[in-house]
């Protein structure tokens, strides 16, 4: 008689075959997760398993996939790409490269010229050395529960204790915690971290320290979704103009969740310079910086000693061109229809996950900036990463999501991590979901 495996032991034998020759079995240790499912497919807004179990994607892959996974005419104009013959010639200009950079800067308010790279980790740290080399300063200063990629200098002070970095201090900053071992920010003493909607701590440091640049998600994303104060964003702008520092809005997560030119022409505050990703691409590997001319220039100045290096053999990769121009041209032709069954969605969701905190009678608020959402248990929206270290019941959040991925409704099993609708979702997917989070809401 055959035995049949269950998911649970099918993701298990994966994991342990993958580990002997992977470290940890998977190539990004954040994919480390329990429960660990290994996942065989994905199409539109659904997963399965390597068992054949299906699941509602609302994680989509650490946010990227607006459009669902494997959407039609993404993927068609990488076929299509492939067909033609493109390829990587590592000489002189390429058509794709050309088009989608007109695309994006006649698109976008914040963009005067891009580069193209393949991740928004590469992204954030080329905008970091570009900063200082624009400035001649050499002071950066990030956001505690800010995740900006994975160089040595932006890596750390995501999660903390409050053991490890104290009370909330304004103004002033807090000790640096790297995300791993082998990086020399803590010896540097060159990044200054503070928490997010505090202009006076921001204000303390430029003050004692010249800084080349203020690094920021717009939205706090990698923490659930904490919005900017009325007025923060702004006051940041004018903070750098008198000081001198640039600001660097890292929207490799906000970017066009909630419209094609990003959170910075939501918020009407423009960035100098700004870093996408993720769902510019729909999936695809790419990375992007952009923003001012007269800084962006700077990658071609005459001047070595003010030129910062850009340089990689796979940057404007014909695979992530061809999506991300796919993705953008399908996002300003059916704008309208996107985002606003985005939102109708994102609503439902919210509304749904609200009125069961209500009905179950226990404290809790939803979060939600378009099609990015997540949940709290707090009697109020968390405004800083203090405030969820102090008010938010961690163990009873990810409890609630291990129950929710045992009952195939996938939301990341991490305490407070961003909910991801796609325009492949549908109002029953929403349904489900807010079905299951009161079933299991205790």
């Amino acid at each position: 008689m055959t035995h049949l495996l269950s998911s649970a032991e099918e993701s298990a034998i994966a994991l342990a075959n993958s580990e002997r020759f992977i470290p940890g079995g998977v190539s990004s240790i954040n994919r480390l997760m329990s429960p660990s499912i290994a996942f065989s497919r994905g199409k539109g807004a659904l997963m399965w398993d390597s068992e054949g179990k299906e699941y509602i994607d609302f994680h989509a892959g650490f946010a990227p996939f607006l459009l669902g996974h494997n959407q039609a005419e993404v993927n068609n104009a990488v076929i299509k790409g492939i067909e033609q013959a493109k390829s990587l010639f590592g000489s002189g200009p390429v058509d794709m490269e050309g088009e989608l950079a007109a695309l994006l800067c006649n698109s976008i308010e914040a963009l005067e010229k891009v580069t193209f790279l393949n991740t928004g980790s590469e992204a954030t740290a080329l905008a970091i050395k570009l900063s200082r080399a624009v400035t001649g300063k050499d002071h950066i200063i990030s956001m505690q529960g800010s995740y900006n990629g994975n160089s040595d200098e932006l890596a750390s002070n995501v999660f903390n204790t409050l053991e490890q970095i104290g009370p909330r201090v304004s103004p002033g900053e807090y000790p640096l915690f790297p995300l791993g071992a082998g990086t020399l920010i803590q010896k540097q003493k060159v990044v200054h971290t503070v928490n997010f909607n505090d202009l006076d701590s921001i204000r303390y440091v430029v003050e004692k320290y010249p800084v080349a640049a203020v690094i920021l998600e717009p939205v706090l994303q990698n923490v659930g979704v904490i919005c900017p104060a009325e007025g923060y964003l702004q006051g940041l702008r004018e903070l750098a103009d008198l000081h001198g520092f640039l600001v660097i809005h890292d929207e490799v997560k906000t970017g066009f969740r909630q419209g094609v030119g990003g959170y910075s022409s939501v918020a009407n505050v423009m960035p100098d310079l700004v870093t996408y990703g993720k769902a510019v691409a729909n999936g695809f590997p790419i990375g992007m910086l952009g923003g001012k001319a007269k800084y962006m220039d700077a990658f071609i100045s005459p001047d070595i000693s003010k030129r910062p290096l850009l340089a990689g053999t796979y940057n404007g990769h014909p695979v992530g061109l061809a999506a991300s121009i796919a993705t953008v041209n399908f996002l300003i032709d059916h704008g309208a229809e996107v985002y606003g069954h985005l939102e109708k969605l994102g609503k439902q969701a919210e509304d749904g996950m609200n009125a069961a905190f209500v009905s179950k009678g226990i404290k809790g608020v939803v979060a939600r900036l378009g099609s990015a959402m997540s949940f709290y248990f707090m009697d109020h929206l968390p405004v800083d990463f203090h405030d969820l270290l102090l008010h938010h019941d961690f163990e009873r959040d990810l409890a609630l999501r291990r129950r929710l991925v045992e009952a195939g409704v996938f939301v990341v099993p991490v305490a407070t991590k961003q909910i991801s609708i796609s325009s492949a979702h549908t109002e029953r997917d929403i349904e489900m979901l807010v079905k299951k989070f009161e079933e299991f809401l205790i």
